[in-house]
């Protein structure tokens, strides 16, 4: 029996002969392999999976501690600011080591919020060491308050993280005009 029966059924068997083996060749490249690469991805998946599982929990935590400042600057209660700063600094505490590259702006305004509630709650002390402890955990980095100026010189001036003699050159400092007068003042009184 003749594969060809004719000349014009020569062109038909050449495109049936390359789709099947075109076939087969996509079917072996898609086939799966296990090796450790497979493997790896495995792991990768499992680690990312648990970095956004962290953040899920950490985005919940820090909703419960920006909702007590909200609640602490309509009432003023003292309590309520350090009750919010505690959460915080919960909410950064429970992620561990893992999360350290994994929304880092997201998590600095946070502890951020941390440092400053503690100080609006009168826990100066607790308050000096969370600072440090943002400026270790977040180096370089900085944020700007709806009016310009910087978060972390502002909160070095309030905690006495700066120079005594840097004071009286506030103008060179990107803190609020509101404070520069405040710390003027008290220095004033402090030397009279």
């Amino acid at each position: 029996m003749s594969l060809i029966r004719n000349a014009t059924e020569m062109p038909n068997v050449l495109r049936r002969t390359a789709v099947v083996a075109m076939t087969a060749a996509t079917l072996a490249a898609c086939a799966p392999t296990m090796n450790n690469d497979a493997l790896e991805g495995i792991g990768y998946r499992q680690a990312r999976f648990e970095q956004i599982s962290a953040m899920r929990d950490y985005r919940r935590c820090r909703d419960e501690g920006i909702e007590l400042d909200r609640k602490a600057r309509t009432s003023g209660a003292i309590g309520t600011y350090l009750a919010s700063a505690r959460v915080l600094e919960k909410c950064e505490a429970a992620l561990g080591p893992d999360a350290d590259g994994i929304a880092l702006d997201e998590r600095m305004r946070g502890y951020a919020l941390s440092v400053q509630n503690y100080f609006k709650g009168g826990d100066v002390e607790h308050a000096r060491e969370n600072f440090d402890r943002f400026k270790k955990r977040f180096p370089d980095n900085d944020f700007y308050y709806p009016d310009g100026t910087s978060f972390v010189l502002t909160m070095e001036a309030l905690l006495g993280r700066k120079e005594r003699w840097t004071f009286g050159e506030f103008s060179a400092l990107n803190i609020n005009d509101s404070l520069k007068s405040e710390m003027r003042r008290v220095l004033y009184w402090k030397n009279q």
